[in-house]
């Protein structure tokens, strides 16, 4: 798997548990291994930027994903996943350490980031939360993920909350 995480936001990530997430994430929802994924990490005032532009939405938001190839995960689990290019997850730490502090289970920008990271893989691989139905599925199978990659580091203490809107 090729991710490359970039942090231009000149706040202090933990890009590699960013990194660690979205590989577990991808091999849990069996992407081929040689697909690639690009993370952006930007301040405030770039995500806004990126929020009016493609989304027609004032002030900058958690997480924005940008789909390439529109790879699905195989319906079968004989199925080969394709392999191809995924697209860009962007995150705002400014947005994921206000989110982080304002959850029911108060948490650090670093867990709402790596709750972000799932919750944009998700989004490149087709998953919405539109309707209560897709919502359902959308965070059930995200809060799975982060709960197995935490169980898989050995972290403690409950899983964030999803705060994603």
């Amino acid at each position: 798997m090729s991710i490359d995480v970039n942090n231009e936001s000149g706040t202090e990530v933990d890009e590699q548990a960013v990194l660690d997430i979205a590989r577990y994430a991808l091999a849990r929802m069996r992407i081929h291994p040689l697909s690639e994924l690009s993370v952006i990490v930007v301040d405030a005032d770039a995500m806004e930027q990126l929020h009016i532009q493609w989304m027609d939405l004032p002030g900058p938001t958690d997480v924005m994903s940008f789909p390439m190839d529109e790879l699905r995960p195989p319906s079968k689990d004989d199925d080969e996943p394709p392999q191809g290019l995924l697209g860009d997850i962007v995150l705002c730490p400014e947005v994921a350490e206000r989110q982080g502090k304002e959850a029911p289970t108060e948490h650090s920008m670093d867990e709402e980031l790596q709750l972000l990271t799932v919750h944009g893989v998700l989004h490149l691989l087709g998953y919405d939360h539109e309707e209560p139905d897709e919502k359902a599925e959308m965070f059930g199978l995200q809060a799975a993920i982060v709960d197995g990659w935490r169980a898989e580091k050995g972290l403690t203490g409950p899983s964030p909350a999803p705060t994603v809107s």
